[in-house]
């Protein structure tokens, strides 16, 4: 089985919460449902390119979450879970993402409008825009 885990390099995110957080966002939106199976940890390491101890760290965090189980001799499995809790968890991300960005507005002197100028336009999908300035 093959899960679609994509790493960012780039990241100051540890690559086994990117693939923690990549494997929740799999589980919200349904591509993998409780009972399904993951791939073993070799294998998805392999599919990745990197570690096994990374990848195993990956499982552990998400099973102690209780998101999946695992089955001696059989491998890892989606358990049932309450999607609301991890909406909750990504809003809660969402909500530290925005005050950071307030805080860094605070910093330049915008006012609420101007702030709320600069969300409505990446909100309306002219964000290529704004990057392109940048």
């Amino acid at each position: 089985m093959s899960v679609n885990i994509v790493l960012n390099p780039d990241s100051s995110m540890p690559i086994y919460e990117q693939i923690v957080r990549s494997l929740k966002e799999t589980l919200l939106k349904k591509e993998l449902l409780p009972g399904d199976m993951l791939p073993s940890i070799r294998s998805l390491a392999k599919e990745l390119g990197i570690s096994v101890i990374t990848t195993k760290r990956a499982y552990e965090e998400l099973e102690k979450e209780k998101l999946i189980y695992s089955k001696q001799g059989k491998g890892f499995f989606v358990c049932e879970f309450d999607k609301r809790i991890l909406e909750e968890e990504k809003l809660l991300v969402l909500e530290r993402s925005l005050l950071h960005c307030v805080k860094e507005g605070k910093k330049l002197n915008l006012t609420l409008q101007e702030m709320q100028e600069i969300l409505e336009i990446l909100w309306k999908g002219r964000d290529e825009d704004v990057e392109t300035k940048m």
